[in-house]
């Protein structure tokens, strides 16, 4: 059970959405009773006055959470991570949701070349994309936000500059090619 525990406890922390027990069984191959087990396990392990972080349920949502006691501390820090200019790889993989949304995390690292797990993070954080589930590929997908298009005083995606162009899955190719020659 602990072997199980560990892998929730896993999955959790790593995405920043809600993962059903449904989808918990899936990905750890383990019996839904045992994961139900499990998950209130670790919710009696976590869900204690001095802990910062809890889990949380939601019907059939697990999501790990930061303390309410800290609430103050977390929401001054999100604050001061969410001022500021963005970097040159924050700007890179956003102006490659703008124009290449909906996209997948592994379409943006082939992209770029590098692990973008914490810019989506910063750029989730912003409001700037947003995450929603591929039901065709089962990953999620990143894409520009409304706030994004108003802060721009654009009315679509499509009014980016030559978006026609830079969309296109020929540009991507080229761009793909470049950053990874050969299909290395």
């Amino acid at each position: 059970m602990s072997n199980l525990k560990s892998k929730i406890e896993s999955l959790l922390f790593i995405t920043n959405q809600p993962l059903s027990v449904k989808r918990l069984v899936v990905l750890t191959k383990a019996e839904k009773n045992k994961v139900e087990e499990a998950i209130k396990e670790l919710m009696a392990d976590y869900n204690q006055p001095a802990k910062g972080i809890s889990l949380q349920k939601i019907g059939d949502q697990i999501q790990l959470v930061t303390s309410g006691d800290n609430s103050k501390l977390v929401k001054d820090f999100i604050k001061e991570e969410t001022t500021g200019e963005l970097s040159r790889a924050a700007l890179e993989t956003l102006t490659i949701i703008a124009y290449r949304g909906p996209v997948s995390r592994a379409e943006l690292e082939q992209i770029r070349g590098v692990n973008c797990a914490i810019i989506l993070r910063h750029l989730l954080i912003r409001g700037l994309v947003e995450a929603d589930q591929d039901r065709k590929k089962m990953q999620l997908v990143y894409n520009i936000t409304f706030d994004f298009l108003k802060f721009l005083g654009l009315n679509q995606q499509s009014d980016l500059p030559d978006y026609a162009k830079l969309n296109s899955s020929e540009s991507l190719e080229k761009i793909v090619n470049q950053v990874n020659p050969a299909g290395q």
